[in-house]
């Protein structure tokens, strides 16, 4: 493994366009260890990713990463940071030290906070993306209620070029922009997408959502797949028939 510094523990960075079991990351959205830890027990080897977001977070803290890390998995933790430069540089040092793969800033935070994120981790093995527009938000909500003129496609473009021109090393965004997002930012920038649903699954309050195999073949890096596989009757089925679709 790659040596570490801020006395991070070894992991590995992520990289694009791994093997199909290596693209998905599952969402851990739940409330209590117990749950987190059955779902973990139930995915066993076949699951190697796994995104840490808010709900979760806020319930155990550092116990959680530090389960993890005890189980070998990576980490994608999705804490959507947004504050001023200084307080954003400051918790990205802080969540490298625990060893994660990823973290995520908010983009509508800005070319200075960014940059502040990038420098934060720079030499560590943590990389930090942007958030662009969440997958929950319709064309119609951007307008009409964040007042944004561009359009959406248009706002996830212009964010997306300002975090790699900050540093960043990649974005979350839906699958309806990967192309887009692709063409503006090149072959080495991260993408990550949430928002992806297998055509047998439920859509719930996701929007601009699309099926793994066709986010993949658009060119997603890492699939945020949540409910389909851990609301499943049997979760290790289910993240075994994405894999296959992807495969």
């Amino acid at each position: 493994m790659k040596s570490t510094t801020n006395n991070q523990q070894p992991t590995t960075a992520p990289t694009g366009r791994s093997r199909p079991e290596g693209r998905v990351i599952v969402a851990l959205d739940v409330d209590t260890f117990d749950q987190a830890r059955r779902l973990l027990d139930s995915l066993g080897e076949s699951v190697s990713f796994y995104k840490v977001g808010l709900q979760l977070y806020t319930s155990l803290g550092q116990a959680v990463i530090k389960e993890l890390r005890d189980r070998d998995k990576r980490i994608f933790l999705d804490l959507k940071f947004h504050d001023i430069p200084n307080t954003v540089a400051s918790v990205c040092k802080v969540v490298s030290s625990f060893g994660v793969d990823l973290c995520n800033v908010h983009a509508l935070g800005g070319a200075a906070m960014m940059r502040a994120a990038a420098a934060a981790v720079e030499g560590c093995n943590t990389r930090v993306l942007a958030v662009t527009i969440l997958t929950s938000h319709t064309p119609e909500a951007v307008r009409d209620e964040l007042h944004i003129e561009l359009g959406l496609e248009q706002e996830v473009l212009a964010l997306a070029g300002l975090a790699a021109g900050s540093g960043l090393h990649g974005v979350v965004c839906s699958p309806r922009e990967i192309e887009a997002v692709r063409a503006r930012c090149g072959e080495g920038f991260l993408i990550v997408t949430p928002g992806v649903r297998p055509a047998w699954a439920e859509a719930n309050d996701q929007k601009r959502i699309m099926t793994p195999a066709e986010a993949v073949k658009r060119g997603a890096d890492y699939l945020v797949i949540g409910r389909p596989i851990t609301a499943a009757t049997d979760p290790a089925a289910a993240a075994a028939r994405i894999i296959d679709e992807l495969g």
